[in-house]
């Protein structure tokens, strides 16, 4: 980091994979603005998760690999990261640091700590702590996040109910600002319709149903497969499509065949054309079992259309029950099926509930509103670390 110009802030993040802490974190850096001398310090990123690698670095976000720094827990390479981290807070002296995932979160704070950063920020971005991990893991990891507190000067969750739950399990009492998830919006509402369906062969009329994200267990794909065969029984003549990658993307494609849903269950893979695919979409599906704040229904709701969510972790934040989407128990594919079964009888329905998305969208989740928040927050911060210096 240049020492000329600017308050000097490092951020630091396991992998910038496709996904809500990387956009968050791609946008504040991109959006800094000259008062903020920023970096992006990220480990590397498993090519099957895709990545806002260079998409940061177009936006203009400064980005250094961190070497050493990846999800898994490698007690060697982990060790290589916190050496380079607290070399280079030492060398470049950052005035705040920003911690963002488990793993960037606990090697970060603690090197930031070692080196003398005065401020420290670490973000939740969705409920880590537990529904994750067994029990003995949850324990373990919420046993380390509460002395990596006492390291930490502020805390930052993406909603209330992050917020809400860091408080019941003792963490960042007294010292957590609530600053939801901001992103990209407006480009969203610029989509033309027709683009997936020519691709996928489908025509205009066909029903066509999506579920958005990582090909990853928490998702809970099989469950949106169990919904797409309740739903095609109403209505064979809809279509299904799978927007990601990942690591069940071999076992998805067998489950699809095994299912006999080949004809009407398409897979993209990733897509950079996503106001397009959304365009195309007449309802969205969030069926994890776990969630912070899910891009994909705030994305969703940007572009207008209506959304179907499980209830679990930050997705009633985004989802308000019957007036921009609905929302359904958990592992219910019965009550997944009816709801988009649903939105695809009752068409006006449907674009009555897209349209209060997109105002919600674009109230809430703008990316103006939540860099702005952080600015003043982060300027708090400093002052009153600058003011606690100055009283020795």
């Amino acid at each position: 980091m240049s020492p000329t110009a600017g308050i000097k802030v490092a951020r630091v993040i396991t992998r910038l994979n496709v996904g809500g802490p990387a956009r968050h974190v791609t946008i504040l850096s991109s959006r800094a603005g000259p008062e903020w001398n920023g970096v992006l310090l990220a480990g590397e990123t498993d090519a099957r998760e895709g990545s806002l690698l260079e998409e940061a670095r177009a936006a203009g976000s400064k980005v250094i690999t961190v070497p050493g720094l990846k999800r898994p827990v490698r007690p060697a390479a982990d060790l290589r990261a916190f050496w380079w981290l607290l070399g280079y807070f030492r060398r470049e002296r950052p005035e705040l640091v920003a911690t963002h995932t488990a793993k960037a979160g606990a090697l970060g704070r603690l090197a930031a700590y070692l080196a003398g950063v005065p401020v420290r920020v670490h973000t939740f971005h969705g409920h880590v702590l537990e529904g994750y991990f067994s029990g003995p893991r949850s324990w373990f990891y919420l046993f380390v996040e509460r002395l990596l507190g006492r390291l930490t000067t502020h805390f930052v969750a993406i909603s209330p109910e992050i917020a809400e739950d860091l408080n019941r399990m003792g963490i960042g009492r007294g010292r957590t600002t609530i600053v939801r998830l901001g992103l990209e919006l407006d480009h969203l509402k610029q989509g033309q319709r027709g683009t997936l369906r020519a691709e996928l062969g489908l025509p205009a009329s066909a029903p066509l149903v999506g579920i958005v994200g990582r090909l990853v267990p928490i998702k809970a794909h099989g469950l949106f497969l169990d919904a797409a065969t309740l739903v095609g029984e109403q209505h064979p003549e809809a279509h299904f499509v799978i927007v990601g990658d990942g690591e069940l993307w071999d076992e998805l494609h067998a489950e699809v065949a095994w299912r006999q849903l080949e004809p009407r269950v398409h897979f993209t893979g990733w897509r950079h054309d996503l106001p397009e695919v959304y365009a195309d979409l007449d309802v969205v599906v969030c069926c994890s079992r776990n969630e912070g704040t899910p891009v994909c229904l705030i994305e969703a709701g940007a572009a207008g259309k209506p959304v179907v969510g499980t209830s679990v972790g930050g997705v009633p934040d985004i989802i308000s029950q019957g007036v921009n989407g609905f929302l359904v128990p958990s592992g219910d594919a019965t009550a997944l099926a009816g709801a988009v079964s649903g939105l695809l009888d009752d068409p006006d329905l449907a674009q009555a509930l897209g349209e209060a998305g997109s105002r919600s969208a674009f109230e809430q989740h703008g990316a103006a509103r939540m860099v702005s928040e952080l600015r003043q927050l982060y300027q708090s911060l400093l002052t009153g670390a600058k003011l606690r210096m100055a009283a020795g």
